[in-house]
């Protein structure tokens, strides 16, 4: 499996060409919490998949991410866009650079789960600790939706083993509602499907990619939202 942190440090545009590939998530959100006039933080925001669809409706955004050369697309993003009611801001979910009190929504897309894998021997005091910022910094009456994996490659769920414990705990320990989506891939190519499925997801899936020809790639993802 390819570095993710590698590849999120040094080719963040590459990591953007892929998810782009994708639907966009406003919907599965809006269907939670409409975001009309909310102050919402984006956890992990990277090159801006959640903060570039939000920030239009949104009174203000906040995009956090831990590399700072991934909200630097995000920002060029929302620039391009002519947003203005946006800042970014280098961080760790487990301390977040945010007063009290001061989120409606809080988002996060495919990201805590490198602090919940259950191959780090401090996994659940990771997922403690985000849980506790989450609450800290929402309203009362704010909400946390959070997107996560539940498998690529697949047309129904299938989540990885070192993940399962983290997403019972959210519904078990912590209080969250699930369901699940499809969020699959539509590439320009069977070239680009497997060039940009090989650079992030590695040689197994992109050699059955390479092998069916596919341009449609199926993926699963789980959503999990609390309100406070």
């Amino acid at each position: 499996m390819p570095d993710h942190n590698e590849i999120y440090l040094n080719e963040a545009e590459r990591y953007h060409e892929l998810i782009a590939k994708q639907p966009n998530l406003r919907p599965a959100i809006e269907a939670i919490r409409p975001v009309k006039g909310l102050d919402v933080v984006d956890l992990g925001a990277g090159s801006g998949r959640l903060t570039a669809v939000l920030a239009g409706e949104a009174g203000s955004v906040i995009a956090l991410d831990a590399q700072e050369a991934m909200l630097q697309v995000t920002a060029e993003r929302l620039r391009h866009a002519g947003h203005t009611n946006w800042r970014t801001s280098a961080a760790d979910h487990r301390s977040l650079p945010l007063e009290n009190q001061s989120a409606d929504l809080i988002v996060s897309g495919w990201s805590i789960c490198y602090l919940g894998s259950d191959e780090l021997p401090e996994w659940e005091q990771n997922i403690r600790q985000v849980i506790g910022e989450i609450k800290r910094v929402l309203r009362p009456g704010g909400t946390v939706i959070l997107f996560e994996t539940m498998g690529t490659g697949f047309e129904t769920p299938n989540p990885p083993a070192f993940l399962k414990r983290y997403y019972a705990a959210l519904e078990n320990d912590y209080g969250f509602s699930h369901r699940w989506m499809r969020t699959d891939y539509m590439f320009d190519s069977p070239e680009q499907a497997e060039q940009l499925t090989r650079f992030f997801f590695g040689d197994e899936l992109a050699d059955r990619v390479a092998e069916q020809g596919l341009v449609h790639l199926p993926e699963c993802a789980g959503i999990w939202w609390l309100q406070t």
